[in-house]
């Protein structure tokens, strides 16, 4: 039985700068960064304002 993944879901932005530090530091270890990676591929997308004015 397959369960279907809610395409809504998104990440706090709390919670995705826990992760990101979480990826960076080398004692982490291998099950947290997989937990952590998972929560930042749900997090949106920062906006880019390179070339704007």
């Amino acid at each position: 039985m397959t369960t279907k993944k809610p395409t809504n879901e998104k990440t706090s932005k709390t919670v995705a700068s826990i992760a990101s530090k979480l990826l960076r530091d080398p004692k982490t270890s291998p099950d947290v960064k997989k937990v952590a990676a998972s929560a930042l591929t749900q997090a949106p997308n920062k906006k880019s304002t390179k070339g704007k004015k």
